[in-house]
Order: C-alpha cells, then sequence, then structure tokens
C-alpha cells in the first residue's frame, strides 16, 4: 500500500493515518469552517488549471493524462476528459454557473434582500459536504467538490479503489491557489464500496452527501445518511430521441441522433437510448430501423469505439437474442453491425426501456397522443429528449414531453451539448449544495447593506502583474470578447476613452452603488431623489445613477443636468424633491440662480454629489442658507474602474470605506511600485475581483491617498483610505511642483470664496505664467486676492517672487466660461496649454 494513496487537506496519508483521521472527522471539518471563504478563490485557481489543462505540454496535463492511462483509459478519451474539465472550469463558465445559481459572485455575503428592510439573505454552506462518486465518470466527482467549493462547503469525497485520478486532479488545482484555502477543504479517500465502515464514518459527519450510482448503490448510501442529513442523489437517467414524420426522412436529422448516439458511447445520461416515432404503424417502425442502421453502418467503422468489458458484452448479446426471438412473434425486428459494434432493435411495443448501451439503441413507436400515458409512469428516470419536427410541432412536442417528465429538451445532434449555467436533472447543484439563510434586524441597522462589513473584509491578493498606468489604459482591453456595454470617461485626467463592460458588471456595481448610499445616509423608505448628473455622449454618470436608485427602489425624478438651472430649483420645489445628486459645480448653480425659490420652498435635507470636490466653504453656504442637513460623497469611483469607495455618516470629507467586495487596493510609493509607509500618501492601484468586460488588474487610477488607521465609528471594519487630490492636481510651474488643492483651501480660507476655481498654464516669449481663474461673485480686487494667494502659499510665492520664473495672474470670470470636459461636463482642475503652444 502506497504512502500516498489518500489526500487529505493538501496531505498525502497512508492508510493507517486517514483511519485515524476519519475518527477525528468533527474537529477537521470545525477548523475549516472557522476561516472565512469567497468563492472568488476558487474561481482564480479554477481558470489557473483551466488554462494549464488547455495545453497538453504542460505539466499538469502530462500528470493528469498519465493517472487517465492507469485507469485503462485511451488516450483519446484522455484528452477530451481533459478538454472538457479545462472548459469546465473556465472563469467564464464558472462565474456564469454562480450568477445563475446563486445570484453572485459572492452568495455567501449577508447582504439586503430589499433595501428598504433591516432584511438580510445569503447562500451559505451546508457544512461537511460528502461525494461518493462514480466509477465509471472520471470527472464527475471531482466537478462535483468545485462546486462544493464554490458554495464555501468542507468536502470529502469516496472514490473507486483503483486509480487516483481525483485526488490528482483536486492536488493540482488546491496546488494553484496561493491561500491554501482550497487545500483546506479537500479531502479525498480512495477505497472500494464494501469498506463499509469509512464510509459510515463519513456519512455520519456530514451534513449532505451526494451520491451517484444505480438503484441499489443508491439505496446503500441512503441507508447510511443519518436524520437530518441532506441526500442529493444523481440517479440513473434515461434519454431518447423522438422524430416526427417529416424529421425522421431528413439525413441530417439521422446523422445527428447517430452523433448523440456515439458520442461517449452512450455513457451519458443524456444519450439517447431510445429513438421515439410519432407514428402507432408498426411497418413505419421497422422501415425507419432500417435506413437508421444504414446510416450508423456508414458512421460507426469511421471511429474509434470503446468496446465493452465482460459484463455489458453479455447484457448486450442477452439484449440482441431476445430481441432476434422475438422477431418470429412479429414484436421486433434487428439490424446489427458483423462485428457488433452497433445494434439497432426496432420494437413495436410503445413502453420505455434501457438499452444494454455501446451503440445500442431501441426504436419504438409513440404517437403523440399517447406521450403522457407511456411516459409518465418512468418520470423518476427522464432526463434529455432530442425532438426533431417542425417549430409548431417542436413547441408542442417539448411541453408534451416535459409534462410528461423530462427534464432537458434539446435538437437531435446536441443532446450531449450543454450551456454555462444549465439545471442538472431539473435542479441547480450550487443550491442543493447550500442553504439559504435570513436575518432579520431593527432600526440600527437601517444604514447597513451587508452584515459582513461589520465583521472585516475578506482581502484577496492583487495578481503578480505590472502596474498599469493611466495613460496606458488600454494595455486591459486586449480581450474584450465578453464587453456589452461601453461608456466613455469625461476627459478630465486625460484623453477620453471607452471603458467595457459586461452587462453582470454593470449590475454588480450599480448594487455596490447602492449599498454605498445607504451606509451614507440615503434612506430608500421616505427620500424623494432628483438625478442631475449629465448624460449622453457614452457618459455615465446620469445612467448609473438612475440604476443605483432603481436598486434601491427608491422614489426618483431623473431630470439629468440642464443648461436653465432656474427651471431646474423650480422643479425641485414642484415635486417635493428633499434629494439632490450631481456635480458639485452643477448643484451650485441651481442653487444660485434658483436661490429665491429654493430659500422660499426649503425642502432639499440631503445632497449627494460625485466627480468633483466639495469645498467646505459652499457646503456651509447651502446649510446655512437652504437647510441642507447633509452633504455627502455619493461614490468615489471612475467610468474606467468602477465604484471604488463609499462614505459612511461619520466619515470625514476625504475619507472613504472601500468596496471590498469589488476590488482590492493597494497604496504604493509615489516613486516606486512598493508599498507606501504607513499614513503617508501614495498612488491609489486598484484590482478589480471580477471585471468580465476587459481586464482591471493593478490600476493605478490617477489618485493620491492613505490608509486610515484603526476602526471606523460607524462600526464597519472594512479598510478606510482618505484621498489626497489627483496626479493632475500636482503640477510644475517654474521648476516648483504646485498642487490645486492648495489654491482651492486658500481662496475659501483667505477671501471666503465659494464657487469654481481653475488653474491655467501658459507660456509666451516672455516666459510661463499662471492664471488662477476665479468664479465672479466674490471679491473682485485682482492684486488683493494675488497678495493672498503669495502669502499663503509658500511655494507659489518662491517661484513667482523669489525665482521670478512665472507670473502670477488672477482673473474673474462667469461660470459658463470655465473649461469642462465633453462629456461629463465635469470642472478641469487645471489647464496646461503650455504643450498646445509648444506644438
Amino acid at each position: 500500500m502506497t504512502a500516498d494513496q489518500h489526500y487529505w487537506q493538501g496531505e498525502w496519508v497512508d492508510e493507517a493515518e486517514a483511519d485515524r483521521r476519519l475518527d477525528l472527522l468533527d474537529g477537521y471539518v470545525r477548523d475549516a469552517l472557522t476561516e472565512r471563504f469567497s468563492p472568488l478563490v476558487v474561481l482564480a485557481a479554477c481558470d489557473r488549471l483551466a488554462v494549464a489543462l488547455a495545453d497538453p505540454a504542460s505539466a499538469q496535463s502530462v500528470r493528469l493524462a498519465a493517472r487517465l492511462r492507469e485507469a485503462e483509459i485511451t488516450d483519446a478519451e484522455a484528452e477530451r476528459t481533459l478538454t472538457d474539465i479545462s472548459e469546465a472550469l473556465s472563469r467564464e463558465a464558472l462565474e456564469t454557473k454562480l450568477m445563475r445559481e446563486l445570484g453572485g459572485i459572492d452568495p455567501g455575503r449577508l447582504a439586503r434582500f430589499d433595501f428598504r428592510r433591516e432584511i438580510f439573505e445569503g447562500w451559505l454552506p451546508v457544512g461537511l459536504l460528502v461525494h461518493v462518486a462514480p466509477g465509471n465518470a472520471p470527472a464527475a466527482g471531482a466537478l462535483s467538490v468545485v462546486e462544493g467549493l464554490m458554495a464555501g462547503n468542507i468536502n470529502a469525497i469516496k472514490t473507486s479503489g483503483t486509480g487516483r485520478f481525483t485526488h490528482a486532479l483536486l492536488s493540482e488545482l488546491a496546488d494553484l491557489d496561493p491561500t491554501g484555502s482550497i487545500a483546506a477543504r479537500v479531502i479525498v479517500l480512495g477505497f472500494p464500496s464494501s469498506r463499509t465502515s469509512w464510509l459510515e464514518r463519513l456519512c455520519g459527519a456530514a451534513d449532505a452527501v451526494a451520491a451517484w450510482g444505480g438503484e441499489e448503490a443508491l439505496a446503500g448510501v441512503a441507508a447510511l445518511v443519518p436524520p437530518g442529513c441532506r441526500l442529493v442523489d444523481w440517479g440513473p437517467k434515461l434519454s431518447f430521441g423522438y422524430l416526427t414524420a417529416d424529421a425522421w426522412s431528413d439525413r441530417s436529422t439521422l446523422l445527428g441522433i447517430v452523433d448523440d448516439i456515439c458520442r461517449l458511447d452512450q455513457q451519458a445520461c443524456s444519450s439517447p437510448q431510445v429513438v421515439y416515432l410519432d407514428t402507432d404503424d408498426p411497418e413505419q417502425v421497422f422501415a425507419f430501423a432500417e435506413r437508421f442502421a444504414a446510416v450508423l453502418a456508414e458512421t460507426v467503422p469511421g471511429l474509434k469505439p470503446a468496446l465493452p468489458g465482460l459484463l455489458e458484452g453479455a447484457e448486450i448479446t442477452n439484449t440482441v437474442l431476445v430481441a432476434r426471438l422475438e422477431e418470429h412473434l412479429g414484436l421486433t425486428r434487428v439490424h446489427a453491425a458483423p462485428d457488433g459494434s452497433w445494434h439497432v432493435l426496432a420494437d413495436t411495443r410503445a413502453a420505455l426501456r434501457a438499452s444494454p448501451l455501446f451503440r445500442t439503441v431501441w426504436v419504438k413507436p409513440l404517437p403523440r397522443k399517447e406521450i403522457t400515458a407511456v411516459l409518465r409512469p418512468m418520470r423518476r428516470y427522464l432526463q434529455t429528449v432530442g425532438i426533431g419536427a417542425n417549430r409548431a410541432d417542436t413547441a408542442e412536442l417539448a411541453g408534451a414531453v416535459l409534462a410528461a417528465g423530462a427534464q432537458r429538451v434539446t435538437v437531435p445532434g446536441e443532446m450531449l451539448s450543454s450551456y454555462d449555467g444549465e439545471p442538472h436533472d431539473g435542479v441547480y447543484a450550487l443550491q442543493r449544495y447550500s442553504r439559504r439563510v435570513d436575518v432579520q434586524l431593527d432600526a440600527r441597522f437601517a444604514g447597513d447593506a451587508c452584515l459582513d462589513d461589520l465583521v472585516g473584509a475578506r482581502e484577496l491578493l492583487p495578481p503578480q502583474v505590472p502596474v498599469t498606468a493611466k495613460s496606458e489604459f488600454e494595455l486591459l482591453q486586449t480581450d474584450l470578447s465578453r464587453a456589452e456595454v461601453f461608456f466613455r470617461s469625461g476627459g478630465s485626467s486625460g484623453a477620453p476613452k471607452l471603458s467595457a463592460f459586461s452587462w453582470d458588471d454593470y449590475h454588480e456595481h450599480m448594487r455596490s452603488g447602492a449599498e454605498g448610499l445607504l451606509a451614507a445616509g440615503f434612506q430608500p423608505r421616505g427620500d424623494r431623489a432628483m438625478n442631475l448628473f449629465f448624460g449622453g455622449q457614452l457618459y455615465g454618470g446620469f445612467l448609473s445613477f438612475y440604476s443605483v436608485l432603481e436598486t434601491l427602489q427608491a422614489v426618483q425624478f431623473p431630470m439629468a443636468a440642464q443648461d436653465d438651472h432656474a427651471a431646474v430649483a423650480r422643479s425641485i420645489a414642484e415635486h417635493r424633491v428633499d434629494t439632490l445628486f450631481g456635480m458639485p459645480n452643477y448643484l451650485l448653480r441651481v442653487f444660485t440662480e434658483g436661490a429665491d425659490v429654493l430659500r422660499e420652498y426649503r425642502g432639499v435635507r440631503k445632497v449627494f454629489f460625485g466627480g468633483e470636490h466639495f469645498p467646505e466653504r459652499q457646503r456651509a453656504w447651502l446649510r446655512d442658507e437652504f437647510g441642507v442637513e447633509l452633504i455627502r460623497s455619493a461614490a468615489y469611483g471612475s467610468v474606467d474602474a468602477g465604484p471604488l469607495g463609499y462614505q459612511c455618516q461619520e466619515a470625514p470629507a476625504r475619507v472613504h470605506h472601500l468596496f471590498s467586495g469589488l476590488q482590492t487596493l493597494e497604496i504604493l510609493a509615489l516613486e516606486e511600485d512598493r508599498p507606501a509607509p504607513a499614513g503617508e500618501a501614495g498612488r491609489l492601484v486598484f484590482t478589480a475581483h471580477t471585471r468580465r468586460g476587459q481586464r482591471l488588474d493593478r490600476y493605478e487610477i490617477g489618485d493620491l491617498g492613505r490608509w486610515m488607521e484603526g476602526d471606523c465609528a460607524c462600526g464597519r471594519r472594512t479598510p478606510r483610505f482618505e484621498l489626497l487630490g489627483r496626479f493632475g492636481d500636482i503640477f510644475r510651474s517654474g521648476s516648483h511642483f504646485l498642487n490645486y488643492r492648495r489654491f482651492v483651501t486658500v481662496a475659501e480660507e483667505a477671501f471666503d470664496h465659494r464657487g469654481a476655481l481653475q488653474i491655467l498654464l501658459d507660456e509666451d516669449d516672455s516666459g510661463e505664467s499662471l492664471t488662477v481663474r476665479l468664479e465672479q461673485g466674490g471679491v473682485t480686487d485682482s492684486a488683493a486676492l494675488a497678495r493672498s494667494f503669495l502669502a499663503e502659499y509658500v511655494e507659489l510665492a518662491a517661484a513667482v517672487e523669489r525665482d521670478r520664473l512665472v507670473s502670477l495672474q488672477i482673473e474673474t470670470a462667469p461660470a459658463e466660461s470655465f473649461e469642462r470636459t465633453a462629456g461629463s461636463g465635469k470642472l478641469l482642475a487645471v489647464v496646461d496649454r503650455r504643450i498646445r503652444n509648444r506644438s
């Protein structure tokens, strides 16, 4: 007996050690369940293995192919098996499965079921999931374990005593997970079914048991399952073709049925064992069987069909012999290959019966009016029906066979095909491997969208790839095959670009945006919101917040930003709007030009903004003049990266919680790609956990920030960071680095400026000039304003007065003359005309 016969949570153990650990199984399970686990870890490892298995020369493919050959599987079948596994484990396939079956990429989050009520729901693991794998399908057990991992379970799988392919496959998967979490959740034991003491101990500790096999085998497993333990039985199934008169004479239809029969030699549950004809005429049955046999005779010699074993061969011989004897009674007619490689058994009796497989198929009559009467007694065994008929008949017949108990309907030639996220035997496997739980709470949790945030974030490691700068965004768009929705960046930090998303990306981001707004103080039950973000020209601001408010099921007036600011103010009062969404500069124009109306109305209580900084002096003006009670960031994000952070009700002006369910954040030093020292400013670099439309790995967003230490007073334990401006806010003029934010602070504090501020950089033959453009409405003495800036900003004074490398100018202008991005209307903080003048 070899020492590596069994795989136990990352270790290879011998018989004696496995036997000892089985007595302590409960303890091993408890320890593993205490560790937080994310299905994203499974997706990442599975995708790495899928890529490796797609290459026959990879080390993983070579090792696993050798294990299959040890189990006497042919090279062709081994290659096909590894290809099928590679396709099943691809990230796209598993993401689709998670979304369809459990509703999200991270279904274990205890998140709001209804944003208007304090009810939280999630899909949690059952606990210990035991898999009793079939001996005739080498991949089935391992893929079931992957499903169990996606549901978060501890998985113990029993395989047959011969061969260790399942052990090898799952250990390869665990080796591709740098966190070690997958290994901690996998136990693979290879032993014969006759060793009932081991199976008893496995099932006795289980919270659910998934089992394959015939009725006798499933009954044996069921007898070992304790009360209250869920039994998920993947029992024997029968599939068949059904052809109408206009299809059974069509050669392409016959070729499709033959392909379904020969592919996998009828070993799949979806392989047809019977071909039914929509007739009650025995002669039509016999005539079709003869034509069909001719097509099989043409096709099979060009294949490399698997040969039946001794027992399977005996069953085929017995079935064919009985059918030949019944020919004398006029009940049957047999067609067979001289070498026995295929058999067509025509039978005038309609009753469904199993085939002995290996390209042995029954042909029977079944008029459509008798479908329910004939098939319903076998409803527990029915799976796939391949219908060959015209469009109208297909619709009618599909309804009839589904009503009789079939689980799948398709067309001839596609019976063994599948699609990502397809139900199996009428159910979703991930739901059978999970528990749907709910937590009902009170008003103390009115601002909480996810209970997990009160416990801590699931931290995922960023990929080991270079940092991609904002100017190199296109490097992340090498594969747009899954892109479905495109938005254009506003261009405030560079040339406008398109960012690609799938619809699933979009809806996930809108869900996160809704969670962030709830934390920020928006109340879906009572607030009446007007969406005043800019829309059109592929800009996502208005549309995104429309979808966020829709997700919250909030009252919304989707006005969008309009040029007639006074008319917008009148609409706010007319419709009793109490909550506004928009960009700071636009909202301030609405309050300025509609001041009389909004002062009289005094009903706007909340303002949620995005896209720009909202200076404190301007916030104070809204509070003092109009009675606004809450002014907070609607979200921190960007068109290219999506939602990145949100503000809770305890957050200072620039501090945000990370959307840890969507993003991993690194804060790197300004000059090199290493973590910035604690508390110091650095570059914000984001990695999206799931981004289907395009990659977003280690993307430098263009902003500066620093980590916030300690826990937030709101109770959430997700990471927090403080925004410290943009790379573009820091510019070089006259050999000095200056910061746009410092100009804003001086303007607010020195002369109570509440409007827009823009920096214009230019040069001519006489040198560089720096113009501070201020919105009209405050101090107009340019000389006095210049003196204030020079007195309060030391580095500016050095460049202008000491070094005389820059001339400082001050100008005031109406709001409409400020330069803005074409798409979003966002104020351009710094307009550098020096490059244009040089060209």
